[in-house]
């Protein structure tokens, strides 16, 4: 490693960090966040059994709030969208795997949008 790296790399530098310390387990699994440009993608998963418990995302057919629009808008819909999902699938509890993204805006959306869905972290 050279000491510089780029925007790409600073983040999974910060992701593999972040990686050490959260494992999900059957009784609290992972909510993973990947965000692009346009959309925004969150996945539970039990890295114990290697499996994707839930998963939604802002392309997804969404109800976002009416008089709403936005990426924030639409994060917070998809957290609401993957908290349903987890419930249906008896998943109540998560550590939050923010990805290397900074908690603010659409990554902060997302987990609140979660939050009031019903999911605990």
């Amino acid at each position: 490693m050279s000491g510089r790296h780029n925007k790409t790399e600073r983040r999974e530098i910060r992701h593999m960090r972040i990686r050490k310390k959260i494992r999900g387990t059957t009784e609290r699994p992972r909510l993973s966040v990947y965000r692009s440009a346009s959309h925004i993608y969150a996945q539970i998963i039990d890295d114990l059994r290697g499996i994707t418990l839930a998963a939604a995302s802002s392309r997804d057919e969404l109800q976002t709030p009416a008089g709403t629009t936005g990426k924030v808008a639409a994060s917070s819909a998809v957290g609401k969208l993957l908290a349903e999902r987890a419930k249906a699938r008896g998943v109540s509890t998560v550590s939050f795997d923010r990805g290397g993204y900074l908690y603010h805006g659409r990554v902060r959306a997302l987990a609140e949008g979660a939050r009031s869905g019903g999911l605990e972290f």
